[in-house]
C-alpha cells in the first residue's frame, strides 16, 4: 500500500530552482496519488500536474504588500488546505519545504489533526532572518518537527546551534537526473551560437542573478584571462536583480561581447549548456548572512563531467570536493578565484580528471532514486520510531 504523505511546500515545478525540483522528483519516486502536494499556483503549473504521479494541489500564495505580515493570507490558505486535507485522511506524516510558511502551517495542523512534521532545512533560509519575531518562529518550527532533513553538513551545523536536537536531523544531499544531465550530449550549436570559434574556451554560471553567488567576480576574471590573450567566453543562465549591475560591469571592464546573458533557457538545453562549457563556476560567498546551502547547480555539472569553481562559503563543500571534483575558494579573493580558473583552463587533463571524479561521485550517490530511497529508508525508520515503545 502507498504510503500517504501530505506535504506542504511553496516551491514546486515548475517553478524554477534546486528546491522545487527536489520535492517533485523525489515524492514522484515515494508513491503516487495517495501523496497529496499543496504548493503554489504559478504559470505553466497545468502541464505539470496533469504529468506528475502525485496528487497536486495549487493555490494563491503571492504575498500581498498592502498586508502586515505581507504573508499572512499565505499562512492562512495553506493551513486551511492542510487541515482540510488532515482531516478527512489520516496521513503518515506531514512534510513542510521550509519552517516558513510550510512548517509554522504543518504544525498547528499537526497539532490539530494527532499527525507527525517532518520538515526539510536548506541552509540559507536559516542565517538571513535576523534575531526578530521570524527568527524565533523559525526557531520553534524546526525545535518543534519530530524530524529535520538537512541539506548538507553546513546545515546540519546551524539547526544545531539553533537548539535543534541531534538525533532529529537526517542529512540527505539532494540529487540530479542523471538521465537529463550526462556528458556527450550535442552542444556545437550552442557554442556556435555566441560566436564562440574553434578553440575558444567557454565558462558557465547557472544561478539566480544576485551578489552572494559571486558572478562578478568571474567577470572580473574574464577580463584579465582576455587581457592576457586567451580566448574564453562567459555565459550566465538564470535572470535576478543583479542582471542590470552585471551587464553595466561588462561594459566597464570592456568585455561586452565575450559576456552572454542567456535568461531562462529551455529545460532541454540546460544539460546541452553544461556539455559546452570547459568549466563551471559560482564562486558563491556570503553577504549579509545570506549564503549558499549546497548548490544543486554543482552537482548538475558533474553529472554532465565537468569542474566546478564554488566559493567556500556556505554549504559548498558537500556539493564540490576541493581537489577531487573541482575547487574551492574565497569567493571575495578574485586573484584566486582567476588562479583557479586559469589552471583549469590552461591545463584540460587536470581539468577533464576533476569532471570524471565528479561523474563518477554523481551516479554513486547523487542519483534521485537514491536520494528517493535514503528519503524513504528514513521514513520507515521515523515511522518505526514513532510506534515502538519507549
Amino acid at each position: 500500500m502507498d504510503k500517504k504523505y501530505l506535504v506542504l511546500t511553496e516551491l514546486f515545478l515548475p517553478t524554477k530552482g534546486g528546491t522545487a525540483v527536489w520535492f517533485a522528483e523525489v515524492y514522484r519516486r515515494l508513491g503516487g496519488k495517495a501523496i497529496h502536494i499543496v504548493t503554489a499556483k504559478v504559470a505553466g503549473d497545468e502541464e505539470v500536474d496533469a504529468m506528475h504521479p502525485n496528487t497536486i494541489h495549487r493555490l494563491e500564495l503571492a504575498r500581498k504588500p498592502w498586508l502586515k505580515p505581507e504573508s499572512l493570507l499565505m499562512y492562512l490558505r495553506l493551513f486551511a488546505r492542510a487541515f482540510r486535507l488532515a482531516a478527512g485522511t489520516r496521513f503518515d506524516e506531514i512534510h513542510a519545504g521550509r519552517a516558513l510558511p510550510e512548517g509554522l502551517a504543518a504544525w498547528l495542523v499537526a497539532r490539530l489533526t494527532g499527525h507527525r512534521v517532518l520538515l526539510y532545512a536548506h541552509g540559507e533560509e536559516l542565517t538571513t532572518w535576523g534575531q526578530g519575531a521570524k527568527y524565533k518562529t523559525m526557531r520553534f518550527a524546526l525545535r518543534s518537527a519530530d524530524r529535520v532533513i538537512a541539506n548538507s553538513e553546513f546545515t546540519r551545523d546551524l539547526l544545531r546551534a539553533l537548539g535543534v536536537r541531534g538525533e532529529r536531523i537526517a542529512l540527505i544531499y539532494p540529487g540530479v537526473d542523471t538521465d537529463r544531465f550526462r556528458p556527450g550530449l550535442p552542444c556545437l550549436d550552442l557554442k556556435s551560437r555566441l560566436g564562440i570559434e574553434p578553440g575558444g574556451r567557454l565558462v558557465l554560471s547557472v544561478g539566480r542573478l544576485q551578489r552572494r553567488k559571486g558572478f562578478d567576480t568571474v567577470m572580473q576574471c574574464i577580463a584579465r584571462l582576455r587581457a592576457a590573450g586567451q580566448p574564453v567566453s562567459y555565459a550566465l543562465i538564470g535572470i535576478g536583480d543583479q542582471r542590470e549591475e552585471l551587464g553595466q560591469l561588462a561594459g566597464k571592464l570592456g568585455i561586452e561581447d565575450a559576456v552572454h546573458f542567456l535568461g531562462h533557457v529551455p529545460q532541454d538545453d540546460l544539460p546541452r549548456w553544461y556539455n559546452a562549457c570547459d568549466v563551471f563556476v559560482m564562486p558563491n560567498r556570503e553577504i549579509d548572512g545570506d549564503t549558499e546551502g549546497f548548490g544543486m547547480v554543482f552537482i548538475e555539472a558533474a553529472a554532465c563531467g565537468k569542474p566546478a569553481i564554488a566559493g567556500s562559503a556556505g554549504g559548498t563543500a558537500s556539493a564540490v570536493l576541493d581537489g577531487v571534483t573541482g575547487f574551492r575558494v574565497d569567493g571575495n579573493d578574485v586573484g584566486a578565484v582567476c588562479a583557479r580558473l586559469q589552471e583549469l583552463l590552461a591545463d584540460e587533463p587536470k581539468a577533464s580528471a576533476l569532471g570524471r571524479q565528479g561523474l563518477e561521485r554523481v551516479r554513486a550517490e547523487f542519483a534521485w532514486e537514491q536520494v528517493a530511497a535514503r528519503t524513504a529508508t528514513l521514513l520507515e525508520r521515523h515511522a518505526h520510531d514513532a510506534v515502538s515503545p519507549n
